[in-house]
């Protein structure tokens, strides 16, 4: 199993997002960058995010994108569930019932255990803690400057 991209990339924006000051606004562009995502990309990512309140958009002049106080301690899983929906492993795990196997099957443990620990590390990382974790040298890396075409 992997995740998508677009996961990858909801949590670096939430990470990013987190390590600045309650109340900071970041532009799509200045997020893209900070994700090392395309900016068209990103955008899909953002609209998910907003459309779940981990995060909020502003428009005009002083719009953004700005992490709101109850989201500062969203989980791993709840990003990921907003980008992605539910999280399995396996079709049997989705619900009760979903495979004919369920009641015999030698595998069925081992995905619902395996299911159960990747929720479990998902659900107990919070994107503040992560971002606590980021070196100040990338945090505060200054912006990528293009050369100028004459």
């Amino acid at each position: 199993m992997q995740l998508t991209r677009a996961a990858d990339y909801a949590v670096r924006v939430m990470i990013h997002l987190a390590g600045l000051p309650l109340g900071t606004r970041a532009s799509r562009s200045q997020l893209a960058e900070a994700a090392e995502c395309p900016e068209q990309f990103l955008s899909k990512v953002l609209q998910s995010l907003t459309r779940t309140g981990l995060i909020t958009s502003h428009r005009g002049n002083t719009g953004g994108f700005e992490l709101p106080a109850a989201s500062t301690h969203a989980s791993i899983l709840d990003i990921v569930e907003a980008v992605e929906g539910p999280v399995h492993l396996n079709v049997c795990t989705a619900c009760d019932n979903a495979c004919s196997r369920q009641s015999w099957c030698p595998a069925h443990m081992v995905w619902e255990r395996a299911q159960e620990a990747m929720v479990n590390v998902l659900r107990n990382t919070n994107i503040t803690e992560l971002a606590q974790q980021v070196p100040l040298t990338v945090a505060l890396k200054p912006p990528i400057e293009f050369p100028k075409w004459n």
